[in-house]
């Protein structure tokens, strides 16, 4: 695909910026905000690409759901009762592009049968305290085979699951016996029979193939002997293949040192990616595309970029530098 494709960075404190040219050249969106700040000033938690059409995505802010049809270029804010609230996640059902999820902090999910139109609150008994202070939704994952079984992952409260689109939730086992595993960063479902589910929480990331009853744990190594843990946070799929699975991996949050980790076994075996620059912090996101299965664009949380166009065996770092980093997406153009 060369240069042809769009980069979107969601920060915190600089809105969403793109890149219509791989990452070559950089302008801000335009975001209007419905009240008094500098269009630089929203925070963007969260970005979603549109299963039903590539150029379309969603992006979270405490200012509510913002909705963008030219890759990120301008964005309008959809009239929802999430204004105030932070939305750290968002998606599409799969087989209805009508039908839009988005996840928050406090703690709730919220849907849409009409485009945006309309909204309501769905019951999930979420805990409303964690050692954090606030529960936050920061993943919503719909089964591609089964558009109405959704997973929601909760920071902290684990997972739950909806077999019915959202009307009855089942509260999943705890990934392991200690709150920290409840801790849900990335959340992902890798297709096969049977399909897995996968999660990224502080200590590692954790794979269930029984529709998350019981859960196994990779942890990668330290970066440090001081350290006491190796940070994870997000995880993506080669679009392509999921037994290539990306992991966003550092020394701590924000941390002082990253990592991406690569496994091309299913999660079997891992190594960590070989990077130009090492990353100033915990690498946070991933954003991988069907357009293009060997373009895949990782983000440290204070705002290094890079970009891989050979499915993560090399890797560039983009000469432009950010802030700090919440959210991340490519699409074609």
């Amino acid at each position: 695909m060369a240069q042809g494709f769009t980069i979107c960075v969601g920060t915190v404190g600089a809105g969403v910026w793109f890149s219509p040219d791989g990452g070559e050249h950089w302008r801000r969106s335009k975001m209007k905000l419905p009240f008094e700040a500098e269009p630089g000033e929203i925070q963007i938690r969260a970005l979603a690409v549109s299963p039903h059409n590539p150029h379309h995505l969603l992006a979270g802010s405490e200012a509510g759901l913002y909705r963008s049809e030219d890759n990120g270029a301008t964005w309008q804010l959809i009239e929802s009762p999430m204004g105030g609230m932070q939305i750290w996640s968002a998606a599409w059902q799969p087989a209805d592009p009508n039908v839009i999820y988005a996840g928050t902090k406090p703690p709730a999910v919220f849907r849409s049968t009409d485009n945006g139109k309309h909204w309501e609150k769905l019951g999930i008994p979420i805990a409303k305290q964690c050692l954090a202070g606030a529960p936050k939704v920061t993943a919503i994952v719909c089964d591609p085979d089964d558009p109405r079984s959704i997973y929601v992952g909760v920071e902290i409260d684990g997972v739950y699951r909806t077999r019915d689109g959202g009307e009855t939730w089942t509260h999943l086992p705890p990934l392991g016996d200690k709150e920290l595993n409840q801790d849900m960063h990335g959340l992902t479902l890798s297709p096969g029979n049977p399909p897995k589910l996968i999660a990224t929480t502080p200590d590692g990331i954790w794979t269930s193939t029984d529709e998350g009853q019981s859960w196994s744990l990779h942890g990668f190594p330290r970066f440090a002997e001081r350290d006491t843990i190796s940070y994870c946070r997000g995880v993506a799929l080669k679009a392509d293949d999921p037994n290539v699975i990306f992991v966003g991996n550092g020394d701590f949050i924000p941390g002082k040192r990253g990592a991406i980790q690569r496994s091309t076994d299913g999660g079997k075996t891992w190594a960590a990616c070989t990077l130009p620059v090492e990353p100033n912090s915990v690498i946070y996101w991933l954003a991988t595309n069907p357009a293009d299965p060997n373009i895949v664009v990782a983000n440290s949380l204070h705002g290094y970029l890079y970009t891989s166009t050979d499915g993560g065996q090399s890797w560039q770092k983009n000469r432009r530098e950010f802030g700090e980093v919440r959210a991340l997406a490519w699409v074609p153009n």
